[in-house]
């Protein structure tokens, strides 16, 4: 079993990333297989990293444990390190009192053990855990936040459609659910979607695919609120633009209200049709900055105490002014510190914290983990394309080799998830890069010529 979490953590890392497998997964382990009951049991070192992993990687970890065990389901059960498990093993349910191994069913233990089958049915997609009252509020999300809060006051009539804009990581996906969650709140009876705009996509193509594109449009126009996450998504997708321009007007001229994340202004997206330009940024437009350094601070002790941990004021000083520039990565160094103080039975002090995270940066630091745009314009300037040639929708033979290149030292040489380089790439998906690198690994191996070749721009790129 060991080696089949091993092999796991490999297909996470070049999924998610190393950052990923190193911040999240690496906190966890298998602590059982029980094939009989189609079970696996995951230990978590705290509250705070089984929650996120349940909230955040779930599917993930079903998807892949299912094809790697062999079975058609599989159930997770999620461990506490700090209770006993075989206290928390007695009191997990059992699958044949319940339809644990049903598609669709949630069912929590008693205890601190819970149990899951995939996909995790939510309300409209919606994240329960994602409420007003535990975002944090600073001068870098204020409009933001008061906002979303109006627009549950009153939805549809104030702030419609509502544009909530800025870097990755800073709480834009937590706006989101807190609105549909309060608006649930308010009114159980309310149709509330929140959507990914790639699994949007993802969705209209199946519909096409499968001769179902009416029973898509029927959903859509029926819901009361609509979240978008990540709109810019949608760009260069000219049939997906259509489709969704009509959705917009349908339920926008239906006073239903409508709310939009993104990390791009709307006048800046590129490969938007202007006229949908225009509906997105017809209403009001908020965006979110890096917090200040006592908004880090307030997050961090927040976290900690959801999390039943204790953060005193050295620490949370220390790694809130950390080269932090978003949420995400505020809370990937708490989860780092929070779980090796666990892992080791040592209390949370800054000498901790400092050795903790000063090796993460070494890490960080390393020569070999490089930004794309270095690496692309090296590989650019090596076979005599253009950056927009690469991330342009040409397929001639030669330009799909030297992407496929570029792929390849991409993942090499950043901790950057096969999805990330898809999508700097023009939008492509994991799997294209997956194939790429797998091109390039296996023409390594048949031309030792092109292998040093492959050197020597590894070597560039470095210096």
């Amino acid at each position: 079993m060991q080696n089949v979490w091993e092999e796991f953590l490999k297909i996470i890392n070049e999924e998610a990333g190393s950052r990923v497998v190193e911040t999240w997964f690496r906190a966890i382990s298998l602590h059982q297989w029980d094939p009989a009951q189609k079970t696996v049991y995951l230990q978590a070192p705290n509250t705070f990293v089984k929650d996120w992993i349940k909230s955040n990687y779930l599917e993930m970890i079903q998807v892949h444990l299912r094809r790697l065990l062999h079975v058609d389901m599989i159930r997770v059960i999620f461990l506490d390190a700090r209770v006993p498990a075989q206290d928390q093993l007695a009191q997990a349910p059992s699958p044949q009192s319940s339809s644990a191994l049903i598609p669709a069913t949630l069912h929590a233990a008693k205890s601190t053990a819970v149990a899951a089958a995939i996909p995790q049915k939510k309300s409209g997609n919606i994240n329960s855990s994602y409420i007003f009252e535990t975002f944090v509020v600073g001068p870098s999300n204020s409009l933001a936040y008061a906002a979303a809060q109006a627009v549950t006051e009153n939805p549809g009539n104030v702030y419609n459609p509502l544009f909530v804009y800025g870097e990755s990581g800073l709480g834009k996906t937590h706006l989101l659910h807190a609105i549909g969650n309060q608006i649930k709140k308010n009114n159980p009876q309310a149709t509330v979607l929140y959507q990914t705009a790639d699994r949007f996509v993802n969705e209209f193509i199946n519909a096409i695919r499968f001769d179902k594109i009416h029973k898509f449009q029927t959903k859509y126009q029926q819901i009361d609120v609509m979240l978008i996450d990540d709109i810019q998504f949608i760009s260069n997708k000219e049939q997906t633009q259509e489709a969704f321009f009509h959705i917009f007007n349908a339920l926008y001229e239906a006073s239903k209200q409508i709310v939009f994340s993104s990390d791009t202004y709307p006048q800046d997206m590129q490969g938007i049709a202007e006229r949908l330009r225009s509906r997105l940024g017809c209403g009001l437009i908020a965006d979110i900055h890096v917090p200040s350094l006592e908004t880090k601070i307030a997050i961090l002790k927040r976290k900690a105490e959801n999390s039943n941990e204790q953060l005193n004021d050295d620490v949370a000083l220390f790694i809130a002014s950390r080269a932090v520039t978003n949420i995400r990565e505020l809370e990937g160094a708490l989860i780092r510190v929070l779980a090796f103080a666990s892992l080791t039975k040592q209390l949370v002090t800054l000498d901790l914290a400092k050795k903790v995270l000063m090796r993460a940066q070494e890490v960080a630091a390393s020569p070999l983990m490089l930004d794309f745009d270095r690496i692309v314009t090296l590989v650019c300037r090596h076979y005599h394309y253009t950056t927009q040639d690469l991330k342009s929708k040409r397929r001639s033979k030669d330009l799909s080799f030297v992407r496929q290149v570029a792929m390849f030292l991409m993942k090499k040489m950043t901790d950057k998830s096969l999805r990330d380089i898809g999508i700097y790439l023009g939008g492509r998906d994991h799997s294209t890069v997956m194939h790429a690198i797998e091109k390039v690994e296996d023409h390594m191996a048949q031309n030792p010529e092109f292998a040093e070749e492959i050197k020597r721009m590894e070597g560039q790129a470095q210096r």
